[in-house]
């Protein structure tokens, strides 16, 4: 090797795949950074790990390396159900709305029906 070749970084050798691996992960923590179903502060983090062995002869090096994220798991989704009965007295959950059902908001918006679930009868 001569001194005036030019250095390469490790992530740019396999013809740049190393560097590409590591591109696409991060890639997928600014996707999860930027989903707004998932907390904001929670952290996440890309971890690439080089693996070094030779041969006998200690001439040959083997690399392999591999890049993975920790991203943040989507927000929990909650809602409040009621168990009530309908007209015929048969069980059911209820979705509990903010208002009584088509009554008018001060915005100018109506109240939807709450969504209902019929339970099956226990035998």
């Amino acid at each position: 090797m001569t001194t005036n070749e030019q250095r390469s970084s490790l992530l740019q050798m396999a013809k740049g795949a190393i560097q590409e691996r590591v591109d696409y992960e991060v890639t997928r923590v600014v996707d999860n950074l930027l989903d707004m179903n998932t907390e904001a502060k929670t952290k996440r983090k890309v971890v690439l790990t080089i693996t070094m062995t030779t041969d006998v002869d200690r001439r040959v090096v083997k690399v392999e390396a591999s890049a993975k994220s920790t991203l943040a798991p989507a927000t929990p989704i909650d809602t409040s159900l009621v168990i009530t009965a309908d007209g015929n007295g048969e069980m059911m959950l209820a979705e509990i709305v903010p208002q009584v059902p088509g009554q008018m908001s001060m915005t100018g918006t109506e109240q939807e029906a709450p969504k209902i679930l019929k339970i099956a009868a226990q035998k």
